[in-house]
Formats: C-alpha cells, sequence, structure tokens
C-alpha cells in the first residue's frame, strides 16, 4: 500500500481553526489542540447566547416599560392588564421605545389603560 502524506489538507485544516482561535488568551491562539478546544467551546457559546440574547432585551424592555409605568401611577403588571382591556396590542419593545423617547405619548397609552381598568 502506497504512503499518503496529508500535509497540505492537514496544514489547511489546523490553519483554519488557528485563524478562527485569533484573539485568544495565551495559548488558546497559538497551540493547536487548545485553539481547537476553545473554538469548540466559543461555538457553544454562540449558540447558547442567541437565544440568550433575545431574553435579554425582552428583560431590558420590561424594566423601561416598568420605570415609565411607575412614573404614570401604575406598575408593571397592572398597565400591560389595562392595555389588554382596552384592546391596545402594542409589543414590549415598541412600549420600551415609547417610554424613552417619547414620553407623553407614553403617558398617553398609560391613561388609556388606567381609564379600561377603572370601567
Amino acid at each position: 500500500m502506497p504512503r499518503v502524506k496529508g500535509g497540505t489538507v492537514t496544514r489547511k485544516r489546523r490553519k483554519k481553526i488557528i485563524k478562527l482561535s485569533k484573539g485568544y488568551y495565551g495559548s488558546k491562539h497559538t497551540l493547536f489542540k487548545t485553539a481547537k478546544e476553545q473554538v469548540m467551546k466559543s461555538y457553544t457559546y454562540a449558540y447558547r447566547d442567541r437565544r440568550q440574547k433575545k431574553r435579554d432585551f425582552r428583560r431590558l424592555w420590561v424594566t423601561r416599560i416598568n420605570a415609565a409605568a411607575r412614573m404614570n401611577g401604575l406598575s408593571y403588571s397592572t398597565l400591560i392588564h389595562g392595555l389588554k382591556l382596552a384592546g391596545i396590542e402594542m409589543n414590549r419593545k415598541m412600549l420600551a421605545d415609547l417610554a424613552v423617547t417619547d414620553a407623553a405619548a407614553f403617558t398617553a397609552i398609560a391613561d388609556q389603560a388606567k381609564d379600561a381598568l377603572n370601567k
């Protein structure tokens, strides 16, 4: 059986991993074995955090809405309940944006929620 030297293929595969590990601390960006381990770990972090990013943003929006709602004499949960009763379908991202950029519009929405709660 003839001898097969896989030098170019192996080098290409290793260089690809080393290139992906650029910027890592210590031997994680120079040694192939540790670089490969760290790149694989980094891929798992990236996969996980693509999902966590959605949770983090929702938490931020809820916090902003709660702060603005309390300025208008409501808690977050009563505001959301009032909006549902009033038939206002607005997602949390837009509500949080209104709370930050346009306080008058948010106050108008909060007043509508209050009216719906009082009926």
